[in-house]
């Protein structure tokens, strides 16, 4: 019975195959459309957030734990770059990082005629000790102390070694044994400790007044090497906006990377992140143009703090912007700066982390993780959005052509934001809308964009928009000028319903 029930079902079947073939093949057709429709409609998985307001926030790896150190003696870590917990912040008694702070490093504070502390670094020597470079600093003129205090782990607690550089000494011999002048002599703050590829030790430092200076250090005390003064200058002077410098060594392209701040840190301060390389860590460095760090300084005929003389210089990766959304609320970053870097050997992955604030929301700020590459020039491009878990791959012309949202970050120290325009990159390999111009594939994910006659390397990566809570396809590059510009697809409305 079993045998002749199935032989029937299979004879109905071919009858109604051969019968009604349209039907049968329409039906499939229409399920096959459904099930890509709804992979082509189904969200990116939601990437959960969990923010920390570290200022300045300087990155160190511990086992598989990434720790941020920032100023006024806050601190947060994650596991991922996109939860992070805070472990510290103020300073005061409570603090776990340096209990007793006020009474532990009574001398820096003496000295600096301040009650609280700037943007530190933190690094793990062969002694296997976490060592931190702590800095503090009147602030209305450049009188300054950076020390070191270490401790066993990472978390705390830290005791003080001392004072190792001073500066504001007004009318007196400075570190370098010349009176003291802010236009020429370094503001002793914002530390970064780092080892070059050789395995020498060194301290990049400075803010604004005289410039950034590179010291060479000893790996056994932690301490600058005797006799350098003030160290070897790179780049400001007369008391230009630059500072939070951080050096990167890349593998890739044997380069040491400075990246700088430039401009005032505030909501209406215009900061912006630049950077320029150099073969050896202690320079010279030289932007995209070919211009030499060391002739960048503010105009000592012009007022205090004259943006004009520097803003042509370095290579200008972020500043103010605003994407307009996929038809949401518009989503943006004002004065993002004073960041730090992570290279990943085991996964050749680049991340730029920094603190940020955000357009209409006052002085709050928030630190941010971005996915970074080196593009084809060999200069970092970084990404739109933050981090997310994305990882860059192979991309079909398919895939990016489409409208997008552009934003030109321009060369410019400016409180206005950028604002996006709607362009559309063509199948013909042109560019259309609010700008002209042609792009073509020349890798896997890498492109060639010539826009408004400017021609620009870059990568595409997709991410997560935190708008239309989708991932979007997003392309970053930068031009031979050091112009970074930024790309988001626009999603249609049906595809987002």
């Amino acid at each position: 019975m079993g045998n002749r029930l199935w032989r029937k079902l299979i004879i109905v079947l071919l009858i109604t195959a051969f019968l009604f073939p349209q039907s049968l093949s329409a039906h499939s057709e229409k399920q096959g459309a459904a099930v890509n429709e709804q992979k082509d409609q189904s969200p990116f998985r939601p990437p959960v957030f969990q923010e920390a307001s570290v200022h300045d926030p300087s990155v160190i790896r511990v086992n598989d734990t990434f720790y941020v150190f920032g100023s006024h003696l806050a601190a947060a870590k994650t596991d991922d770059w996109m939860r992070w917990e805070t472990i510290a912040s103020g300073v005061d008694d409570k603090n776990k990082l340096i209990p007793n702070v006020k009474e532990e490093l009574k001398e820096t504070f003496d000295w600096a005629e301040t009650d609280t502390l700037w943007a530190p670094d933190v690094i793990q020597l062969e002694d296997g000790r976490f060592y931190l470079y702590y800095n503090a600093c009147r602030g209305d003129s450049p009188r300054s102390a950076l020390g070191v205090a270490v401790a066993d782990d990472i978390e705390g607690p830290y005791r003080d070694q001392g004072i190792i550089l001073k500066s504001g000494m007004w009318g007196e011999p400075s570190e370098d044994g010349t009176i003291y002048d802010a236009r020429i002599h370094p503001n002793v703050v914002d530390p970064d400790a780092f080892f070059d590829k050789e395995g020498n030790f060194w301290m990049v430092y400075g803010s604004y007044s005289g410039g950034i200076f590179i010291l060479k250090m000893d790996p056994e005390t932690g301490k600058p090497l005797p006799g350098q003064g003030y160290g070897k200058k790179l780049t400001g002077g007369n008391h230009s906006r630059i500072e939070g410098p951080y050096i990167q060594y890349s593998p890739d392209t044997d380069y040491y990377y400075l990246f700088l701040s430039f401009g005032g840190l505030d909501a209406n301060g215009g900061y912006n992140i630049r950077v320029a390389r150099s073969k050896n860590p202690d320079g010279p460095y030289y932007d995209a143009e070919g211009n030499n760090m060391i002739d960048v300084k503010a105009d000592p005929d012009q007022p205090l703090f004259d943006d004009r003389s520097i803003e042509p210089y370095g290579v200008k990766l972020m500043g103010n912007f605003r994407f307009q959304g996929n038809d949401g609320p518009a989503t943006g970053y004002v004065s993002p700066g004073h960041n730090s870097t992570y290279y990943d050997p085991d996964t050749d992955q680049y991340f730029l982390i920094f603190h940020t604030r955000f357009p209409e929301r006052g002085e709050e700020h928030e630190v941010r993780v971005h996915p970074m590459f080196i593009n084809e020039q060999g200069w970092p491009v970084v990404a739109p959005y933050r981090y997310s878990g994305e990882t860059v791959a192979e991309v079909s012309p398919a895939d990016v052509i489409g409208d997008y949202q552009l934003i030109n970050h321009g060369k410019d120290i400016s409180t206005d934001i950028k604002e996006s325009k709607s362009i559309r990159l063509e199948s013909n390999g042109t560019i259309s809308g609010e700008v002209n111009g042609k792009w073509k594939k020349t890798g896997p994910y890498t492109v060639k964009l010539t826009v408004d006659q400017a021609v620009y390397h870059g990568v595409f990566l997709r991410q997560w928009d935190p708008v239309s809570e989708r991932e979007v396809m997003t392309v970053s590059a930068l031009s031979k000028e050091g112009v970074a510009i930024w790309g988001s697809r626009i999603i249609d409305r049906e595809v987002m319903d």
